[in-house]
């Protein structure tokens, strides 16, 4: 690295606090856990781009679940930290591929996907050692035998006598039943050679007052997220309302073909909530429902919400919406999305639709990433004394509540809903 001024911050000043011991870590397995907002992704773009100009030997490997989920996120950042660096001159970033090269020496840095592993089992580098791996949100890996295959491509030696080898995994820690703590932090069964860190957004002194403000407000509105989001705690089964699902890959063509039908949702939101969109195949016979699509995102107009669902082919969709803002549904209908129509609502609607969902079996693609985040934390209220009610907190359940408007035709005959509910 070149030589530091008195005007240029240190490494150390970049990084900041609350990862010294990270930084400098050599056991084959570095993990870290933490709250949003802990800079633990940036830490580690800042990290990789420090080591690729200090050993000559190093390549690096960066892995998400599926790879065309890098380009916004993980080369993102590593291009952010060469810059933070002042190292623009001396790496070519191709976001084509994408493939970052470290011009000195030809040293690379890879993406890829484990959505194609043979891919990754089969990488080779021009000069050095591939010897370095990147797994950014590790909690999208299923299990740790997806994970075992990522080993397959680190090898090879090599004489200098400060080379070593290591995997970086990176995550936010949504479910205590995740194999990641059963590998890495719990005593009887983690791999050897393991260095586990929690982080939090406390130790981020780049965050700003209204994001801290926000986090520390969770406290009080909802202290269960808060132990997650705030304090990188394992997220606890204990109270959820659904305990029936599982996060696997899936063939989307077959399971299409061999279900009653799909259904599509959607629930709308604007400052403080999200929009989201579910799409899901259900079979009723197998008591089957595997959810393959999804849309979360905050602040969209009328407009955004068109031209994303005329972007993803669902203009022609029948797709059940919710019923709170029936003008947002008459615009987007004037828009063409002709077959939008309002949930049918009635006073034990949420139960009975939750009832329902409770009966299957559901199986979550790794990519919906805010599914899989709301399936765990999705739970019941509790009263003053602590007892569990039959009731669920009013809160993580955007997404859920639009897969249950998508699939509320199949959920029940419209007729029975009005007998059930009251519907006029």
């Amino acid at each position: 690295m070149s030589q530091t001024t008195a005007s240029e911050p240190t490494v150390a000043e970049l990084v900041g606090r609350g990862y010294g011991h990270f930084w400098n870590d050599k056991h084959f397995y570095r993990v870290v856990k933490g709250s949003r907002g802990s800079k633990k992704s940036k830490t580690t773009a800042l990290n990789f781009i420090s080591r690729i100009m200090q050993y000559p030997w190093a390549n690096l490997l960066v892995i998400r679940r599926y790879s065309n989920t890098n380009r916004q996120s993980t080369y993102s950042d590593l291009c952010w930290a060469i810059s933070k660096l002042n190292a623009d001159g001396l790496f070519k970033c191709n976001s084509g591929l994408p493939e970052i090269t470290y011009m000195p020496t030809g040293q690379k840095i890879l993406f890829r996907g484990l959505d194609d592993p043979l891919k990754i089992t089969s990488i080779s580098v021009p000069t050095g050692n591939l010897c370095f791996v990147w797994i950014e949100e590790a909690f999208e890996i299923e299990n740790a035998s997806k994970f075992d295959t990522v080993m397959e491509s680190i090898r090879g030696t090599n004489p200098d006598p400060s080379f070593f080898k290591q995997v970086t995994l990176t995550f936010n820690p949504w479910s205590e039943q995740s194999w990641l703590k059963k590998k890495f932090w719990d005593k009887k069964t983690r791999y050897k050679d393991v260095f586990a860190q929690t982080t939090t957004f406390r130790c981020n002194e780049w965050l700003g007052d209204d994001d801290r403000k926000r986090y520390l407000d969770l406290y009080r509105t909802n202290p269960r997220r808060a132990k997650i989001v705030c304090d990188g705690d394992w997220g606890v089964a204990e109270g959820l309302v659904f305990e029936n699902f599982v996060i696997e890959d899936f063939d989307v063509n077959k399971v299409v073909a061999e279900s009653d039908g799909v259904g599509h949702g959607m629930d709308f939101g604007f400052t403080h909530d999200p929009t989201t969109f579910a799409e899901a195949a259900i079979n009723r016979e197998t008591k089957d429902i595997w959810i393959f699509k999804e849309l979360y995102q905050k602040a969209m107009t009328t407009q955004d919400i068109f031209d994303w669902l005329d972007d993803n082919h669902y203009l022609k969709s029948d797709i059940g919406a919710d019923c709170a803002e029936p003008r947002l549904i008459d615009e987007l209908q004037a828009k063409g999305v002709r077959r939008m129509h309002a949930s049918i609502k009635g006073p034990d609607s949420i139960d009975y639709g939750i009832n329902f969902l409770q009966g299957y079996r559901i199986h979550i693609l790794p990519s919906c990433v805010h599914a899989i985040e709301e399936f765990n934390t999705y739970v019941f209220d509790r009263d003053k004394d602590g007892n569990w009610l039959n009731k669920p907190v009013d809160a993580n359940n955007h997404f859920i509540d639009a897969l249950r408007y998508g699939l509320e035709k199949y959920i029940i005959q419209y007729e029975s809903l009005e007998k059930r509910f009251g519907v006029v």
